[in-house]
């Protein structure tokens, strides 16, 4: 499969709806087979989600680019991903972005993905095991937070790890079904705007979601 030409193709479809030229040329040099197992390597460049184990995906790849796109990103961030998941994301914000955390509670994606972007050469992001606190606020604060997974509502705890300016985006819902939210802090306060519905696994932790 040329996969080349099917990323090609991906971004041009995408082009459609997302008109950051930053996150499409990232969306085009990243490398999307990498982060799928061997038996969905040919659908990497459909643009819906793909499973990747312990019950998780690795996102359409529309979302993935609304969700970057809603950071607003000019390459000097700090930026905050909850849920590594495969790394695709990761790798995505790594090109946009001057430094890159990110969390998985799953060991064992956790190093599938951390295999995948060292292979790639990514320098830049740091990648922990998830703690039962929401985000990593070791390293606040953030310019920028992306969660990929739904929240009852948004985190206070990772609000408090957002910086003055920063912009947060999040799915906020039920377990099944959520809006897609971007929070921006500003002045002490936030705004919040809807993106759209969507659907995400649950996010897991403190002013989340219990385990089930």
């Amino acid at each position: 499969m040329d996969f080349a030409t099917a990323r090609a193709d991906l971004v041009t479809h995408l082009c459609h709806e997302i008109k950051d030229e930053r996150v499409l040329s990232a969306m085009l040099h990243v490398p999307r087979e990498l982060f799928v197992s061997s038996a969905y390597r040919e659908a990497a460049y459909e643009d819906r989600p793909l499973p990747i184990g312990q019950g998780q995906t690795i996102s359409q790849p529309l979302i993935v680019a609304m969700m970057i796109e809603a950071l607003e990103l000019k390459g000097t961030e700090r930026v905050l991903e909850v849920g590594t998941g495969s790394g695709y994301q990761a790798a995505i914000l790594a090109e946009l972005a001057h430094r890159v955390v990110t969390v998985e509670r799953h060991y064992q994606l956790l190093e599938k993905a951390r295999e995948v972007l060292e292979k790639l050469g990514y320098s830049n992001i740091e990648i922990y095991l998830a703690e039962k606190q929401l985000g990593w606020p070791q390293g606040a604060p953030y310019d920028g937070i992306v969660v990929a997974a739904g929240a009852p509502k948004i985190p206070q705890e990772l609000l408090s790890q957002l910086a003055a300016g920063g912009r947060l985006v999040i799915p906020v819902g039920s377990r099944y079904e959520q809006e897609l939210l971007k929070v921006t802090k500003q002045n002490g306060e936030t705004t919040v705007q809807k993106l759209g519905p969507c659907r995400w696994v649950p996010l897991i932790g403190d002013g989340a979601w219990d385990e089930e």
